[in-house]
């Protein structure tokens, strides 16, 4: 594979993974296998005595500072005490901290060890109405841990607004960088960004509406065991709008005919636990015009993850199928 990760790279990160075991007290006879590829590279490590799972994050540089690290674990931690959400408990060290690293090519890679939590991903062909209103319920109880947790003074995540997403300063790339983007496609993109920034500055950033967030909580970090729905990988949680956390449960099938329906589940689940205006509610089929829109530009940046790879013929005539309905729906065509 070409690009951010290729298996030269992953070999070698798999090793300095394996250097560290010891430093969580894990034998160092442990098997560590490639799980999974995105920003980062995650490997799973299983011990050959007693078959204890461990999730070994391996962060790329140049993405998350380590102060950045350390405030997402001070956030999984404080939801774990207070008994939020289920999502797995990141594992000390024998120093007593929560981040490893090692050096390659002169740069530190710094590595986060989890619990493994056992479930099944959703996938989107299942009747998946019952399990949004249940995350709409989750969702709201991380929005309002957030409104009334103290943040360490040392807390830094990113934010995640337009100018940050699609705008001129972006965290995943630029959107016309994307596979298979014509000039007549750029220009119907550059008028939704504008409609985009438009409907966004008049919503506002005010704290009843934008805060920390999950900011990921597509279907493959859902893990469900029977009644109970996990949440993993908080990896890029920050500061964003609240209805954003909907609009990325549905990240890669935006364009189903289910996502009203979805939509519908995730506000009953919401209000169950903590109001939603109507205001908020009616903004949610733009957030996931945003969140599409910035999965455009990061399949163009990430083209070699697996998940890129399994879209990427038809995501950018898919974003502008979308684009166009939703202009459309602007008045903005």
């Amino acid at each position: 594979m070409a690009g951010m990760y290729d298996n030269q790279l992953l070999k070698t990160l798999q090793q300095g993974a394996a250097g560290l075991l010891g430093e969580w007290g894990l034998d160092p006879q442990t098997k560590v296998e490639l799980l999974t590829i995105s920003e980062n590279a995650t490997f799973r490590a299983e011990e050959p005595e007693g078959g204890r799972k461990v999730v070994l994050r391996v962060h790329r540089p140049g993405y998350h500072t380590q102060q950045e690290i350390e405030s997402e674990l001070d956030w999984i931690i404080a939801l774990r005490q207070e008994g939020i959400v289920e999502t797995p408990e990141p594992l000390l060290l024998k120093n007593g901290g929560h981040l490893a690293s090692f050096e390659m090519h002169g740069e530190q890679r710094f590595v986060v060890a989890f619990e493994f939590m056992t479930g099944e991903e959703p996938s989107p062909t299942e009747n998946l109405r019952s399990g949004f209103e249940q995350l709409g319920a989750i969702s709201a109880r991380l929005h309002q841990h957030v409104k009334s947790w103290k943040q360490p003074n040392s807390f830094v995540r990113k934010i995640w607004n337009f100018e940050t997403t699609v705008g001129p300063k972006p965290h995943w790339g630029d959107w016309r960088d994307a596979p298979k983007l014509t000039k007549d496609g750029e220009k119907i993109l550059e008028k939704t960004c504008v409609e985009l920034n438009r409907q966004l500055s008049e919503f506002g950033e005010g704290s009843e509406r934008f805060g920390l967030i999950h900011a990921d909580l597509r279907l493959a970090n859902l893990l469900v065991e029977g009644d109970r729905l996990g949440i993993i990988d908080f990896d890029d949680c920050g500061f964003g709008w609240f209805g954003y956390d909907f609009a990325a449960a549905v990240s890669f099938f935006e364009h189903e005919p289910i996502i009203a329906e979805l939509e519908e589940a995730w506000i009953k689940g919401y209000r169950t636990v903590a109001p939603l205006s109507q205001e908020d509610a009616s903004m949610l089929p733009t957030f996931v015009m945003l969140r599409r829109l910035l999965l455009t530009a990061w399949i163009g940046s990430h083209a070699e993850t697996p998940t890129a790879q399994d879209v990427i013929e038809t995501y950018t005539d898919g974003t502008l199928v979308l684009a166009e309905e939703f202009l459309a729906r602007s008045g903005r065509n």
